[in-house]
């Protein structure tokens, strides 16, 4: 067996020992209320799709409108040849939706969060990152070879005990906003004050907070931050809007740095003109049409009042997590909900820590209040048989 197979085997045999070997499943269908697996039609409750857009009339019309004009792919990076009038559309509507100077495309959250980091943190600076941050927050920060603290879970006490130690003149504070496995919402008036306070830069991964929280606006939005207090705001349409890909949002001057040093938008193809069409139709959805947000909070207000008795995190947002505790159990929990006709995917380290594997419950718009009481009547019986 040669040094690669060693090593791959290895990978393999650890991840099965220890119930957490993941696997792939394609689908036949769009992602939305139901969702199409081996010719078998589930409700979904694992999609990150909150406001069921994405297989949204408006959204298809528009991408196939753009495709005719502009092709499917952009053909290159948006420093060449790739920047279509589509992109400019959309960063324009994205600014001014979000009430910021200027916004700037990238393919993903994932490239727009290394971009961001690796274009404005040296390796002489400081960073202080939540201890749950997202694994693309951390492999951005790991990118720039700066020294970085970890801080306990939305814990301003222990980021302020750090800010207060360091000796770094240009510390930063890197956080998601609206944390993907646990639901919560960072501190984040709490957090600005405190980079006020020591000179800290903040920068907010929006990933799910924006589409969601005050009308689709965000985060920032919801804790009436000003682009001074939360100056650089990192925001994905391959969640609340349907879509795919990512932006960066702040000050006219920051845009400009990054399309000098972002190496993650000079060197990437620019996102297909298409799906950029599509986030505008969706943008103008979340303008327009209020009941789309007012669907989203009743059916999660609903979720959790039907689940008083479970082991539930404190959540209010679309992303509800049920802790289990061991990687066996979350699966098996998992399969009986699959067995009862509910599109679950149990949740295990690394992904979290070890001991709380879980249910990521993603509750949508689309979703009908028979879908949820059921969930949650087939969820309760099945952990009684834990």
């Amino acid at each position: 067996m040669s040094a690669l197979e060693q090593r791959i085997t290895s990978i393999i045999e650890e991840t099965k020992s220890n119930d957490r070997h993941r696997t792939l499943e394609s689908t036949t269908s769009g992602q939305g209320r139901l969702i199409t697996i081996n010719d078998t039609e589930y409700l979904n409750f694992t999609s990150n799709d909150y406001l069921g857009l994405s297989s949204h009339p408006n959204l298809t019309e528009a991408a196939y409108a753009a495709a005719l004009t502009h092709g499917v792919g952009s053909g290159a990076s948006a420093l060449l040849s790739g920047r279509s009038s589509v992109h400019e559309a959309l960063e324009q509507r994205l600014a001014s939706f979000m009430k910021r100077e200027r916004a700037l495309l990238f393919s993903s959250g994932y490239l727009a969060n290394l971009g961001v980091a690796s274009a404005l943190i040296k390796r002489t600076d400081h960073v202080f990152s939540d201890e749950l941050n997202h694994a693309s927050l951390i492999d951005a920060i790991s990118l720039t070879k700066a020294s970085y603290t970890r801080y306990r879970h939305v814990d301003t006490k222990d980021l302020e005990d750090g800010l207060k130690a360091c000796e770094n003149p240009c510390p930063w504070i890197i956080t998601d906003t609206l944390f993907s496995m646990d639901g919560d919402l960072a501190p984040l008036q709490e957090i600005a004050a405190l980079a006020s306070k020591y000179n800290a830069t903040v920068i907010g991964d929006d990933a799910h907070g924006f589409g969601v929280l005050a009308g689709g606006r965000g985060a920032a939005a919801a804790c009436s931050l000003s682009q001074a207090e939360l100056p650089i705001q990192i925001v994905t349409f391959g969640k609340a809007l349907g879509t795919s890909g990512a932006a960066v949002v702040g000050s006219g001057s920051l845009i400009d740095a990054l399309i000098q040093r972002g190496r993650t938008f000079i060197y990437d193809t620019a996102p297909p003109p298409m799906i950029a069409a599509a986030t505008l139709a969706s943008l103008e959805l979340l303008e327009t049409d209020k009941s789309i947000h007012q669907r989203l909070f009743t059916n999660v207000t609903k979720f959790r009042a039907l689940s008083k008795n479970l082991p539930l995190l404190n959540s209010n947002s679309p992303i509800q997590p049920v802790i289990i505790g061991s990687d066996s159990n979350a699966l098996f929990v998992a399969e009986q909900l699959r067995a009862n006709g509910f599109y679950v995917r149990a949740i295990r380290p690394p992904t979290v820590p070890p001991g709380t594997s879980r249910l990521r419950l993603c509750i949508s718009a689309a979703h009908k209040p028979e879908d949820i009481e059921g969930l949650v009547d087939t969820l309760v019986s099945t952990m009684n048989r834990l």
